[in-house]
């Protein structure tokens, strides 16, 4: 399971860079939506993991970056107002 956190945290950062160019911006209401799914599944992970929760951790911070830029872009961009 840390495995597809990591794994979705790895494409929403993809989709977040991709979405930040211009035109494409709308692009950010799927990567946020998947970011939090994927950023729940790496807490829950994490959080019941007996040891080596490298992979968790690391799919709970590209998630968490990819919320902060999906979301600053969709403001920056009236997405959100």
């Amino acid at each position: 399971m840390q495995a597809i956190s990591l794994i979705m945290g790895i494409l929403a950062m993809m989709g977040a860079f991709v979405a930040f160019l211009p035109f494409l911006g709308w692009m950010n209401w799927g990567v946020v939506p998947f970011a939090v799914i994927g950023l729940v599944i790496g807490i829950v992970v994490t959080a019941t993991a007996k040891r080596d929760r490298g992979a968790g951790i690391a799919g709970i911070a590209l998630c968490a970056i990819a919320i902060f830029i999906g979301t600053i872009r969709l403001i920056i961009g009236f997405g959100v107002v």
